[in-house]
């Protein structure tokens, strides 16, 4: 039995129009990913070494992973039902307290972040498995999804009481547990596995949730620019020609997400015969996609503050692999949402390559608009072949 074949639950989304709308406590929730995303690129930009890449890393996967378990409470639980709304607000104390921890999370608050961080997971599953009937089908889901947020919360908190080179891999385990678990249906002993297959979701409330998403990052890359631009003294042509860059390369960010449009995706979910899993890929897709955007408002940042520097070593790497990441990332989306893959696509993976390491030997400022021409073109032709295509289906 599915849950869509259970008796109805007032915590339940309720059949009806409404069902699959984003709610204002949604909106409301995404609020705090505004201040989490900054603190997290601010993070990298002040720490460009192998190590402060992967501390990001697993600050990313952790903010991830709590709106993406929220993201999956509100498809199937109505944030408007007063209980469920407490949750959500408490959800985002403690996303908050995390965000503003996160600059020293490896540091003096590594126990703080910890703590708000288990606190958020296991707390909103236990609030699940504690309100729902045993009877209900997705009692057993959360009861396991409580059980590796338990296993997990073990290793962040013993990592926030550890030293700072013991933190990273423990950590890093914890971030496995949470976003690996749901690849073997959350398997525990004793209480089994979960299948996506008995997973009836909302295909049109997960596109737009992750829609809304983008937008809060690519807003961080806005921020990035504006800021800079306002933080100096003068505004010498170079500046704005970084400025202006910055400001094209989110516009070709935006143009390549969003030419996949939502009735496609939401198409993509809805008539799979596994919507479950083919919500599961979505999100999967989207913490790489939306870690390239993070990438680039860093890349954004350096180019900003310095455009007329030569690009090498640790930021000509960022200028290069946020784009890359962003756009084998929107690759990747279109399949699963389409079936299509265009070559032009893979062919603008190669030209941001090269032109990364060739364009070493430039200003800043030069690079960063050699690679978002690459963006604009490949944005501009997907978009003519997509509406040549339009124009033949009847």
């Amino acid at each position: 039995m599915t849950e869509q074949d259970a008796p109805s639950h007032p915590l339940m989304r309720q059949p009806g129009k409404d069902n699959a709308r984003v709610m204002n406590e949604e909106l409301f929730f995404d609020l705090v990913y505004v201040f989490l995303v900054t603190q997290i690129s601010h993070g990298l930009l002040h720490h460009l070494t192998p190590i402060g890449g992967m501390q990001t890393l697993i600050l990313w996967f952790a903010a991830w992973l709590g709106w993406q378990y929220t993201g999956w409470v509100t498809n199937w639980f109505d944030p408007r039902v007063p209980s469920l709304r407490g949750v959500l607000f408490l959800t985002m104390a403690l996303a908050l307290v995390c965000g503003a921890a996160a600059p020293e999370a490896f540091g003096a608050r590594g126990l703080a972040f910890a703590l708000c961080y288990a606190g958020m997971q296991v707390g909103r599953s236990a609030f699940i498995v504690f309100s729902l009937p045993a009877s209900h089908p997705l009692s057993p889901n959360y009861r396991r999804i409580l059980g590796w947020g338990i296993l997990a919360a073990c290793f962040w908190i013993a990592g926030g009481l550890a030293s700072p080179e013991a933190r990273v891999p423990l950590w890093a385990i914890g971030v496995a547990c949470e976003y690996i678990s749901p690849m073997f249906g959350f398997w525990l002993p004793g209480l089994g596995r979960s299948h996506t297959s008995d997973w009836t979701i909302s295909g049109s409330h997960i596109v737009e949730r992750c829609q809304l998403f983008v937008i809060v990052a690519l807003g961080e890359t806005v921020m990035a620019a504006g800021l800079s631009l306002a933080e100096s003294e003068h505004w010498s042509w170079i500046e704005l020609s970084g400025f202006a860059a910055s400001f094209l390369c989110t516009i070709a960010m935006w143009w390549l997400y969003f030419q996949t449009s939502s009735e496609e995706a939401e198409h993509a979910i809805s008539h799979s015969s596994d919507p479950g899993r083919m919500g599961a890929y979505f999100h999967y897709l989207h913490v790489i996609l939306i870690g390239g955007i993070i990438v680039t408002a860093v890349a954004m940042d350096l180019l900003l503050e310095n455009p007329l520097e030569d690009a090498k070593g640790a930021p000509a790497l960022v200028m290069t692999l946020g784009p890359v990441l962003y756009l084998l990332a929107s690759i990747a989306y279109r399949w699963v949402a389409t079936r299509r893959m265009m070559s032009s696509q893979m062919v603008g993976v190669g030209l941001l390559l090269l032109t990364g390491f060739a364009g070493q030997a430039l200003p800043m400022w030069i690079l960063a608009f050699c690679e978002t021409t690459v963006f604009l073109i490949i944005s501009i032709f997907c978009a003519g072949k997509d509406r040549s295509r339009s124009a033949r289906v009847p």
